[in-house]
């Protein structure tokens, strides 16, 4: 397959990064420009429950992110503000630059059409426009838009129970805000979940003609039965509302207001000065009750206990057991096998089953895919001695 475009007037290389949070159809959207031209970077993440037609998002780029994230103490849903100012310096950081030009400038031998995909990219976008200019790549957007209580909904049942339905709020009204903001001055384009799921060659050829992609525009139907097929209306199965949600009146208040005024960008003739006013108005408004949040939180974040330095004590609170620090150390989505170790200790033996292999089924079989052979043995020889330690 031909990743160049047909046409003489289109820029030689174009790079086209898909925005929005996890469970809000950026993997669809991927998917589907990916059969239809464009390329994504290999090898992609491999498919899983979540999504069972695959992320359409390269690994070395959410292992990139996933590092930048964690070197500046921010999380993928972080609802702080502050929190842009810590993942903005990758723009200046040589270091961060010299690594993205050199997987970008690879990615593009041969290849004038890419597009790259991650929920965490939103968080980059300064430093991925820069490093595409530097190789003189054109850099458009397309931001995907999911109501925001279908996402606060669904991203647990995939990803576990790390943040509440609150602090989900908030971090989708920072994230969305924020990113909503960075893509302004370059071509972009919003899409709704639900239309996509609609008409897939409508929205395609619409995002198509405000990206300036002409060997899109009027793309036909029915010669893609690939993407027909993988588009599925049954996609839609998060119920939309706030009855199910533990949210603040407060908080869905604002979120009601951003989404009205995000929803409407997808519109024709949306994407206007009136409308970016009332975002700005709204970001800013958003800047102030997270301040007069965390001023009020103060007593209950000194109230935390603190664990004692050298020479002052000891902190009062217990050590947690051994079985929840571990947990503590797994990504949130796999927590909930692992809570059920807990109770392994006490019924080891009493099913006939060793206990480091009752352990090593709580973790998902492509995760122990991954895990060296050597570490495997390891494990293995450290379970059968936890199991003669601790035998009832």
């Amino acid at each position: 397959m031909t990743h160049r475009a047909p046409t003489e007037s289109a820029p030689e290389r174009r790079l086209v990064l898909v925005v929005g949070p996890c469970r809000s159809g950026t993997s669809l959207l991927s998917t589907i420009l990916g059969r239809l031209g464009f390329y994504l970077p290999q090898p992609e993440v491999q498919a899983d429950g979540s999504n069972p037609c695959g992320f359409g998002q390269p690994r070395w780029v959410v292992d990139f992110h996933r590092r930048l994230l964690r070197e500046r103490r921010v999380t993928e849903f972080d609802s702080r503000p502050a929190a842009w100012g810590k993942t903005a310096d990758t723009a200046s950081d040589e270091e961060v630059i010299d690594e993205l030009t050199s997987w970008l400038r690879v990615q593009f031998v041969g290849v004038d059409n890419m597009l790259v995909k991650d929920p965490r990219i939103g968080w980059f976008l300064p430093l991925w426009v820069r490093c595409a200019a530097d190789l003189g790549v054109d850099t458009s957007f397309v931001s995907m838009l999911r109501h925001p209580t279908e996402i606060l909904s669904s991203a647990p049942t995939w990803y576990g129970e790390g943040q509440n339905d609150a602090g989900g709020a908030a971090a989708w009204l920072n994230i969305t805000l924020h990113t909503e903001r960075a893509t302004r001055g370059g071509r972009r384009a919003f899409v709704r979940y639900e239309d996509l799921l609609e008409d897939w060659s409508r929205e395609i050829s619409r995002t198509a003609t405000l990206l300036d992609l002409p060997w899109l525009v009027g793309v036909e139907r029915s010669r893609f039965a690939q993407v027909d097929e993988l588009v599925d209306p049954g996609l839609l199965r998060a119920p939309t509302g706030w009855d199910a949600l533990d949210v603040p009146s407060g908080v869905r208040e604002r979120v009601d207001e951003v989404w009205g005024l995000v929803s409407g960008l997808a519109d024709s003739g949306g994407d206007d000065e009136d409308t970016r006013a009332a975002l700005d108005a709204a970001r800013n408004a958003y800047l102030r009750f997270d301040g007069d949040a965390e001023a009020v939180s103060q007593s209950s974040l000194r109230a935390v206990p603190r664990t004692s330095s050298a020479g002052r004590g000891r902190a009062s609170s217990p050590r947690p057991a051994l079985w929840v620090r571990v947990a503590r150390r797994v990504p949130a989505r796999y927590r909930k096998r692992l809570r059920a170790g807990k109770d392994l200790v006490a019924s080891q033996g009493q099913n006939g089953i060793p206990l480091h292999l009752q352990v090593a089924r709580l973790i998902p079989l492509g995760c122990r895919e991954r895990v060296p052979l050597s570490v495997q043995r390891e494990a293995t020889r450290a379970g059968r001695w936890v199991a003669r330690t601790f035998r009832p």
